[in-house]
Order: C-alpha cells, then sequence, then structure tokens
C-alpha cells in the first residue's frame, strides 16, 4: 500500500459530474470549495494485499452474522438501546426469515497501513454512502490514468447480478420503489439511490422513484401509497431503521411490515435485521465472541475499562453517521463515561500517508467483497469533511 501524487485531468469536476458524482466538492467553515474528490493522489495496492483483504472482509461479514445471530438467540436487543417490543419482534423475525429478503449491500471501514492485518472500525450495514463514487467515477478514473490496470471495483456488476438473483423475493406484479430523503442537500443520498436504481433496472426490474417525504399513508385500505396513489409493495429506502421506526408514521411501518413470505404489505430494503449490523454496540459484541482476534479491535459497552489506560479509546455513539459524537481519548487521560449508549473502543489511530489520515471503505454485496474506497481525513476522525482519493492494483 503506497500513497502516490499525480496531477489530476483536465476538467476533472465536469468529468466526475457527468459520471454521477454531482458533489465533487465540500464546502468548508470558512465558505470556501474543496474538492471531495481528489485525484491529485491515488492509492497503490498489489494484487496479494487485495486478496488478502478480500479474505479479511468476507471473514469479518461471517463474524457479523454469527454476532447477529447471538443477538437474537440471547435476546440482547437492549445492548444495542432497541427497547420497543414491537421493534424487537420485527428484527428477530426479519432475522429468522432473512432467506426470503431481499439484502444488497454494506460497508466495512477498516483501519489498515500495508504492514499488519487490518481492524474493523464499524460496519455500515444499513445505509452506507459514498457508493457512488467508489463504483464509477473511480473505475472511470482508472482507465483514464492507467489502462490496462486494475483496481478492487466489481461492484457495478454485483449489484446487477444480486438484484437479478433477489428479484423472485420481491412481491410480483408492482414496481420496487427507490427513496432517498428530500432533507439531503449535497445530493450523496440522492444519487445513491439513482445509482441503485440503474443497477436495478439493469437487471431487469422495474422501478419507480419517490422520497420518504412523498410516501403517504392511505387510511382506507392501511397502506403506503406513492405520490400517484399507487401502493407501494416494495421499497429500497436510503433512511435508517432508527428513523423509520421512531417517526410519526412507525406505527404504520411495524403494522404493515412483510418481513418475509408476502406476510405484510411493504417490503422495505434493506431488511429491518440489518438494524443489528449497523449499530456500533456489534463491535463490542465482536469482541466477546472472537477475543483477541487480528482483525477486531478490543471494545466494550460499560465503558472504556482498561482501554483508559493502554492504548486509549475511542467513544462512539451507537447509532451516527459521518463521525458525530464520535471522541477519541488518549492513553493514560481521565476516563469519562457518556451520558449516551456508546460502544468505547481501542484506539488504533488512522495510518498517516503524507499527513492525510486514511479509512479503507470495503463493500460487500450480497455476501461477498466487492470493491473498495478510500477516504482521507485531516484528523483521527472521518468526517464529512474527509476526501475521497482513488486506487488501483499495479
Amino acid at each position: 500500500m503506497e500513497r502516490r501524487t499525480i496531477t489530476p485531468r483536465p476538467g476533472w469536476q465536469q468529468t466526475v459530474e457527468a459520471q454521477g458524482l454531482i458533489y465533487p466538492l465540500t464546502r468548508y467553515p470558512d465558505d470556501s470549495l474543496r474538492p471531495y474528490w481528489d485525484e491529485s493522489a491515488y492509492y497503490v495496492f498489489t494484487l496479494p494485499e487485495v486478496e488478502a483483504l478480500e479474505e479479511t472482509v468476507e471473514e469479518l461479514h461471517r463474524m457479523c452474522l454469527a454476532a447477529a445471530d447471538h443477538i437474537v438467540g440471547a435476546g440482547r436487543f437492549a445492548d444495542l438501546g432497541i427497547t420497543d417490543p414491537r421493534v424487537v419482534d420485527a428484527v428477530a423475525e426479519a432475522w429468522r426469515r432473512r432467506a426470503e429478503l431481499p439484502s444488497v449491500y454494506g460497508r466495512f471501514d477498516l483501519r489498515y497501513d500495508g504492514t499488519g492485518p487490518a481492524k474493523l472500525l464499524e460496519y455500515n450495514a444499513d445505509t452506507p454512502t459514498s457508493l457512488v463514487e467508489a463504483a464509477s467515477p473511480q473505475w472511470f478514473w482508472m482507465e483514464d490514468r492507467f489502462p490496462g490496470a486494475d483496481q478492487w471495483n466489481s461492484l457495478h456488476e454485483r449489484l446487477v447480478a444480486a438484484w437479478r438473483k433477489q428479484a423472485r423475493l420481491l412481491p410480483p406484479g408492482s414496481p420496487l420503489h427507490f427513496a432517498h430523503s428530500a432533507d439531503d442537500e449535497l445530493g450523496e443520498d440522492l444519487m445513491t439511490v439513482a445509482y441503485l436504481k440503474e443497477t436495478a433496472e439493469q437487471a431487469g426490474l422495474d422501478t419507480d422513484w419517490t422520497s420518504m417525504e412523498e410516501i403517504g399513508w392511505d387510511p382506507l385500505s392501511g397502506r403506503f401509497v406513492d405520490n400517484g396513489l399507487r401502493f407501494i409493495r416494495s421499497v429500497f429506502k436510503l433512511y435508517p431503521w432508527e428513523w423509520l421506526t421512531t417517526d410519526r408514521f412507525a406505527g404504520h411501518v411495524l403494522d404493515t411490515l412483510d418481513n418475509g413470505g408476502g406476510t405484510g404489505s411493504t417490503l422495505w430494503i434493506e431488511p429491518a435485521w440489518k438494524m443489528l449490523l449497523s449499530n456500533k454496540a456489534l463491535l463490542a459484541i465482536l469482541w466477546e465472541l472472537y477475543p483477541g482476534h487480528p482483525n477486531l479491535l478490543p471494545a466494550h459497552l460499560d465503558g472504556p475499562r482498561e482501554l483508559a489506560a493502554t492504548t486509549g479509546y475511542v467513544a462512539k455513539p451507537l447509532l451516527g453517521r459521518e463521525g458525530a459524537g464520535v471522541t477519541v481519548h488518549e492513553p493514560g487521560a481521565e476516563p469519562v463515561q457518556r451520558d449516551e449508549p456508546c460502544c468505547y473502543q481501542a484506539l488504533a489511530p488512522l495510518p498517516a500517508f503524507d499527513g492525510n489520515h486514511v479509512v479503507l471503505g470495503a463493500w460487500v454485496v450480497e455476501d461477498e467483497s466487492a470493491g473498495l474506497g478510500i477516504r482521507e481525513s485531516a484528523g483521527l476522525v472521518t468526517d464529512e469533511y474527509a476526501r475521497f482519493v482513488p486506487h488501483v492494483i499495479l
């Protein structure tokens, strides 16, 4: 693994925008605009490195599924902050019937510097983003700059294949709706959903488009409808389950939930069992189940314990995105017990390449490794100001 600098392509911004990355710049607090898509540098991997990382990702995915099975079997929903009995029942049923429910993708965030085993930082299994840039503009960048080279990137073909394979699980005779939140100001959620919709269409699925805010409730039929007053039989949503089960329509969601086998009127993708994997409590449960595993970091739910004096720790709220609420505590500092439920994970500072702190976003589609996206940040927490940097296998 090596970071190299390179001159960006002329007109790079217009190029990536035409490829679906309509948010190539990030606005900073000083009101300046700086590249989010940063092709002034790139990362180089060897093929053996990538093959080893692929095996790691698939092993981590299997371990996470085993942890989900443990959570359901042991009834440990409260450790994840899931206390509403109806939500508990919905998640547990979704897990038991997961073979009947479509599930498409997820993203592991890994610490890796090329010299030791990759370490799991978190699993974004419900509403992962940065998909568009990893799948499309990154591939075309490689073809422009390094024709004939390779990349850890089979995202597009695997997504199309996944939709084609799982089409049999969708309710017949109605389109698969794709929904994002209209509150998304940058366009990232919009384009992520648009890209997934495109892959579904390439798989031969009938699709439609809506926003979460446009989904209506028909009290006469007791069903969700789109803005054309058609029943929404199935929907892919880029909208977290913890919102879906707590907003003002949550009761209707649970009342009409198709949790496999056509038992309800609306099937949601990703399925409800993804709540088990997109929660930071998973990190502590994994450490309980696989203590000392080379790809895991020590993590606890009841406080930092020995981490405060030894490695230091990172306190992570159980739910959240873009590093929100994450705090870093150096070894020897006075332990801080957070009021909100947190996972306390051993501090493993992100490796710095030329002063840039890097995290690998490794994708899975269904149960297989599918690609890599790399983000760089100025600090130890990968936040909304992180940059996306392409990679190549040489």
